[in-house]
């Protein structure tokens, strides 16, 4: 059966030429801008720190007159005025969602979405998952936590705003996904790019198949940069059967997910036009770095249509490097991207920025020997020599020391740094309660 389906979900948006885009964006912002003077103490601080009103700001260049907003802020905040803080902008009666973040970095922070912003979050996020190929005649099982995280319900919106049937089965109990994926005809799956590695083996002993023999066309996945790498994503395609769409990147303090690749090429497209702008600066300096390709800068984000939450000049603190400002032959206009790496992650090494991901991706090249995950240790304050890297291992690996000599090299050959491998059990390294290996531990 052949579907008519149009090839973007909301053009008036997602391939709004340049100038026009500049126009509505100058428009929407005055009026955020005005909405969060009036309503929002925290901004009002921010403003009166600054020495301006609101009548300062009237295009998004005049936003470097605001200071920037931070984490460490946001959790203040709602230190000084539970739950919500006092950057919430509406009547608390507005609120109809709540989550709360993993407080993996910190203390957690409470986030609420009006009616209104819900409608704007899922609409963005439907673009992405339409972009990444979801259709209404998709069955897609959501595997994130439901539990207070954003990825989980939102996204299961964000997912239903393409038209497709979702089952929200979230996390845990694989035996029960794997017989439920083929007795209810699942043919797309929405998760993180590692949890199909967990699932592989619970196919083959409980249903006696093979994966790809599952039935599973289409992977959306988030949450992880293990797509990047052009290896891995093969390796899950050939085994899974299906395409595997890096599909769901968001900030959920500021938008939920705002990012996919598209059917035509492997990069992120921006999506997120007309709910929020996206500047870059300098991580180091805050100096704004234009949108051109080659950039590279933090992400910082400014909401243009949000009533319960709205932020100014967000600091994301997620590196985006720009591979290309151009229309996309799928017809998008947003602006494409891949993630470098965290800001607060960065490590300095004899005068050598590196990311965590950038050794994920060495990693996950020497799999099966070793599992992908890791966690470098910091005992002091940079700048450093070499780094320490424990490395969980495969539970078959012989040769330990030779192991870590290779991860060490490859280390060594694609980063040009020097590690001091540690080779640990696979499931050793510690998870954030979203299941992430916490990649940086700072003991000083």
């Amino acid at each position: 059966m052949t579907w008519d389906y149009p090839a973007l979900l909301d053009p008036d948006w997602e391939a709004i030429p340049p100038g026009d885009l500049a126009q509505a964006e100058a428009e929407a912002l005055r009026r955020q801008v005005e909405y969060v003077f009036g309503s929002s103490p925290f901004y009002r601080q921010k403003f009166a720190e600054a020495g301006i009103g609101p009548e300062a700001i009237r295009a998004v260049d005049d936003l470097a007159k605001l200071p920037f907003t931070t984490k460490a802020e946001l959790r203040e905040s709602q230190e000084r005025a539970p739950p919500f803080g006092d950057f919430l902008a509406c009547d608390p009666a507005k609120v109809s969602r709540i989550h709360r973040t993993s407080g993996s970095t910190g203390q957690f922070v409470y986030t609420a979405l009006s009616a209104a912003d819900i409608d704007w979050t899922t609409r963005v996020g439907g673009r992405a998952f339409w972009a990444a190929g979801l259709r209404p005649h998709h069955r897609v099982v959501h595997c994130l936590n439901y539990q207070l995280w954003m990825g989980g319900y939102t996204d299961h919106a964000n997912l239903e705003r393409t038209g497709a049937a979702v089952m929200p089965f979230g996390v845990g109990n694989t035996k029960l996904l794997v017989r439920v994926i083929r007795d209810a005809g699942i043919d797309a799956i929405s998760g993180t790019p590692s949890y199909p590695r967990v699932l592989e083996n619970v196919v083959r002993e409980e249903l006696g198949i093979e994966p790809r023999e599952l039935g599973l066309k289409l992977g959306l996945f988030g949450g992880e940069p293990a797509l990047e790498d052009p290896a891995f994503r093969a390796d899950l395609e050939e085994v899974w059967g299906m395409r595997a769409q890096n599909a769901n990147y968001g900030v959920s303090d500021i938008l939920c997910n705002f990012a996919s690749v598209c059917e035509q090429t492997y990069e992120l497209h921006y999506l997120g036009a007309g709910a929020m702008i996206a500047q870059l600066v300098d991580p180091e300096t805050g100096k704004a770095i234009a949108i051109r390709e080659g950039a590279r800068g933090e992400l910082v984000g400014t909401s243009i249509n949000k009533q319960a939450q709205p932020l100014l000049r967000y600091r994301t603190r997620d590196v985006l490097e720009i591979t290309g400002t151009g229309p996309c032959r799928c017809g998008r206009t947003g602006f494409r991207f891949r993630v470098v790496g965290r800001a607060d992650d960065m490590l300095h090494v004899r005068g050598i920025n590196v990311f965590p991901s950038g050794i994920a991706k060495v990693l996950t090249a020497l799999r099966p020997a070793v599992t992908g995950e890791f966690q470098v240790t910091l005992d002091r304050p940079p700048p450093y020599e070499g780094l320490d890297v424990t490395v969980e291992a495969d539970d078959g690996a012989a040769d330990r020391p030779a192991l870590a000599a290779r991860v060490a090299e490859a280390l060594k050959a694609e980063m040009n740094f020097t590690a001091r491998v540690s080779l640990v059990p696979a499931g050793a390294i510690p998870r954030t309660e979203m299941g992430k290996a916490i990649r940086v531990k700072r003991a000083y």
